[in-house]
């Protein structure tokens, strides 16, 4: 579907005009319990918010829950809401696109997002306006919902927002951590997209600017935070989300999951332990273990444009610049010093090698290739 994004300082203004396009009964908004205030969201958007009947949905943690979706599905029809307004990071974003989507669907929420039932199109408008740099949550048509320590990926295209207002003001307060962390997991987006299976010649393009863009603006957004950096960190992750809304994610996200689930380590941190290693061995690519039909010579030329991409020489050094990037933005390169032992990995890989998740990796990955990786990480 087509969507309408509206970026730059000042443009959370254009949440008035688009809410005056809608006969609304009442809006659920989604926020974060305390960034909604912190990142100046609730003071700058409230006066607009006042203006309409509206209720305030927040009582859930990071990592969206199905328990959290659950609440507020009972919420948003409990209060006739017909309007959704998701404000904050990317488990706000997700539990708000997908509240927008089951609140008009027959079946169960778990028999949706386990993919037992088949999902109709969503009818309830939305509205997304991240605080953070990182999922790219805002142009996507996926939401990650966690079903006990499992993760699961509802989409459907018309989880696609409606409209997306990029406002780097919003980033200003955001706490140097999270900025490093959620920048990494927009550079390993573009970085996944550019290699995916699925890639296409227009998301490859959105990969490589996002790549381009995180690699020359997050030292500064993190260690700096001034403004043409956050404003650049939010544009390269909505570019890395639209190619991975075409592409799809590939083995470093799939390796991440446990480690979020199971040890606590926020998501873009878990995606970027593992990515540096996959970039050499994904470079090891041969006619026997090559996944992308498309073939090696492919296959090998879209690793020589990610080094051509990081301004490096080869592969090795591709790797070498990924791990400095996360040391100059204060983010832990290996497990151990995020208290993972030898035996948490058998852990991982049974948790994070699925087969159906490493599928759009360009060469394949056995649970022996992911334990001797881990192995490295360590």
């Amino acid at each position: 579907m087509d969507q309408k994004i509206y970026s730059g300082y000042g443009s959370y203004r254009k949440l008035q005009s688009i809410l005056k396009e809608y006969q609304l009964n009442r809006i659920f908004l989604v926020t974060g319990k305390t960034s909604y205030e912190s990142s100046g969201a609730a003071e700058r958007l409230g006066n607009v918010l006042a203006e309409v009947d509206h209720i305030r949905f927040c009582d859930f943690e990071v990592n969206p829950k199905i328990e959290d979706i659950k609440d507020g599905l009972e919420l948003f029809k409990n209060e006739k809401c017909d309007f959704v307004v998701g404000v904050g990071g990317g488990s706000v974003l997700d539990i708000a696109k997908a509240i927008a989507l089951l609140a008009s669907q027959q079946a169960q929420p778990e028999e949706i997002i386990k993919g037992v039932s088949k999902i109709t199109a969503r009818q309830i408008p939305t509205v997304m306006i991240p605080t953070t740099s990182g999922t790219g949550s805002e142009s996507t048509q996926f939401s990650v919902v966690y079903i006990g320590k499992s993760k699961y990926s509802l989409q459907h295209e018309s989880l696609v927002p409606d409209f997306a207002i990029l406002d780097p003001t919003f980033a200003k307060n955001l706490p140097a951590y999270i900025a490093a962390y959620t920048g990494m997991d927009a550079m390993c987006q573009g970085i996944e997209s550019l290699w995916s299976v699925n890639s296409t010649k227009a998301s490859r393009t959105k990969s490589c600017e996002a790549i381009k863009m995180a690699v020359s603006n997050l030292p500064a957004a993190v260690n700096n935070s001034n403004e043409d950096s956050r404003e650049n960190m939010l544009l390269a992750s909505n570019l890395a989300g639209r190619a991975i809304n075409v592409a799809q994610t590939t083995a470093a996200h799939a390796a991440s999951y446990p480690l979020t689930s199971y040890f606590g380590i926020p998501h873009g941190h878990a995606v970027a332990l593992t990515l540096p290693y996959f970039v050499e061995f994904n470079n090891d690519v041969s006619q026997q273990n090559v996944q992308d039909v498309r073939g090696v010579e492919f296959m090998c030329q879209r690793l020589d444009e990610l080094v051509k991409v990081l301004g490096t020489r080869n592969p090795s050094e591709a790797k070498q610049k990924i791990l400095a990037l996360m040391r100059e933005i204060h983010l832990e390169t290996r497990l151990s010093k995020m208290g993972i032992v030898e035996d948490d990995i058998e852990v991982i890989v049974k948790n994070g090698f699925n087969p159906q998740r490493t599928k759009n990796n360009p060469r394949r990955v056995s649970e022996r290739d992911l334990r001797i990786l881990l192995r490295e990480v360590l």
